[in-house]
């Protein structure tokens, strides 16, 4: 799929997405809470999709309701299937594969694209400590386990993501594991774990104590159910949500419905940046209003909590007069690309000087860009930055393989157009 990106003017409304960091882990919940789950506010991204045909292969129900809720039914973890696949989801493989491995006989989890060239060697390394066979390609997709896991006091390294925590912490609670510790050195992306607890509460799962994000202790008491029945609301996505916000800065006269900013999620941190380069905004009652677009200035951002902020980031560093640094780097090697080399490469067709040096990555805005041929490189964040970047560009912005925003925002260029972005495609928008 190609997309064109004119230069445009905005005004509207706009709600931002599900979230798809809420969802897979209220999918991952729900297949651990025995009884009756209903989701409301359902994400739609594939990743989404893919969540919900693994906890399905794992054992649970899933059915579409009229007022567009699903209802989940589960009785814990117990498949009826020998293979799981989490499509390019990086949270689902890290998150589900825990999971899996609650199961005695073998099972296989695979994945698609991206996913498939993504280091997995941690499993090979934590998995037998936890009584699991595992074999992997190379470190690498499909792998093969056997379980059952077995909870045990076990300390994981937390600098590469924080996504199997979550991952473990969910089979813990599954297990109802009894006076035992998960440590963990260099955890990244901290905010990511209270989510995770803060759901695990929610769905009345058995939740660990922890000192300073370093150790997670689940006490001898047994798991205490209080209903059968969880009534869960998805939030909206901060991460998609950021693109829009970066849109209204550059922009202006847009106002972002939805965004909770009592969220534990990571991504919330965008409005920081926002605030820093001076962007036009106010906030009332979870709605973001820009009204007009200001004059920008240039931001230091540290992003290793938050490393999916890069590419929004980026695209507003464009637009602010000067030198823009965003701390973070080392996070991006191995995400649906390379994405310190795929910003600094695809921005740079766009005219927009950017330098890697070790963690940071310089920016040098203000300048102005023009409109250029880009590609996605196959990642959703690489596609959504260069549109918002083409918005104020001086000529047209092709993107090549524009449909990788299906994978956690499919309604993007749909939502952009109906602000007024002028999009165009040689495939339906949705």
């Amino acid at each position: 799929m190609q997309v064109t990106i004119q230069p445009s003017q905005l005004s509207g409304t706009i709600t931002a997405p599900a979230s798809k960091s809420s969802m897979q882990r209220a999918c991952a919940a729900a297949l651990v809470r025995k009884g009756e789950s209903i989701i409301r506010n359902p994400g739609i991204s594939n990743d989404d999709k893919a969540a919900l045909k693994v906890i399905q292969a794992l054992g649970a129900t899933v059915a579409q309701q009229e007022d567009g809720s699903i209802k989940i039914t589960s009785n814990g973890v117990n498949a009826i299937s020998t293979e799981v696949s989490n499509g390019e989801s990086g949270l689902g493989i890290r998150m589900f594969a825990p999971l899996v491995a609650i199961n005695a006989k073998e099972m296989t989890i695979n994945g698609e694209g991206s996913l498939l060239t993504r280091p997995m060697d941690f499993f090979d390394e934590i998995f037998p400590q936890l009584g699991i066979t595992i074999t992997s390609n190379g470190g690498k997709l499909p792998l093969k386990v056997k379980g059952p896991l077995q909870p045990k006091n076990i300390t994981i390294d937390g600098s590469l993501s924080s996504q199997f925590l979550t991952g473990l912490l969910l089979a813990y609670a599954a297990l109802d594991a009894k006076d035992v510790t998960i440590t963990v050195d260099n955890l990244k992306s901290k905010p990511y774990v209270d989510l995770t607890l803060s759901v695990m509460e929610q769905f009345q799962l058995k939740v660990p104590r922890n000192t300073d994000h370093k150790a997670f202790y689940f006490d001898a008491e047994p798991a205490n159910y209080q209903s059968t029945f969880i009534d869960y609301t998805v939030e909206s996505d901060w991460s998609g949500g950021a693109f829009l916000l970066v849109a209204g800065a550059i922009c202006g006269n847009i106002t972002v419905k939805g965004l909770d900013i009592a969220s534990t999620q990571a991504d919330k941190a965008v409005m920081q940046a926002l605030i820093d380069c001076g962007a036009a905004m106010t906030i009332k009652d979870n709605e973001i209003v820009f009204a007009e677009a200001a004059r920008l200035k240039p931001f230091h951002f540290d992003a290793t909590d938050c490393p999916d902020l890069f590419p929004p980031l980026a695209a507003l560093a464009a637009y602010c007069d000067g030198t823009t640094t965003i701390k973070g780097v080392l996070r991006l090697a191995h995400k649906e690309s390379d994405r310190g080399l795929t910003i600094q490469q695809e921005m740079g067709k766009m005219g927009l000087p950017a330098e890697l040096d070790g963690d940071e990555m310089q920016i040098h805005g203000g300048k102005g860009l023009h409109g250029a041929g880009v590609h996605s490189r196959h990642d959703h964040r690489i596609a959504m930055m260069c549109a918002i970047a083409g918005l104020k560009a001086d000529g047209e912005t092709v993107i090549d393989e524009a449909q990788a925003v299906s994978k956690s925002y499919p309604n993007f260029y749909g939502h952009i157009q109906s602000l007024g972005a002028k999009v165009s495609s040689n495939q339906v928008i949705n």
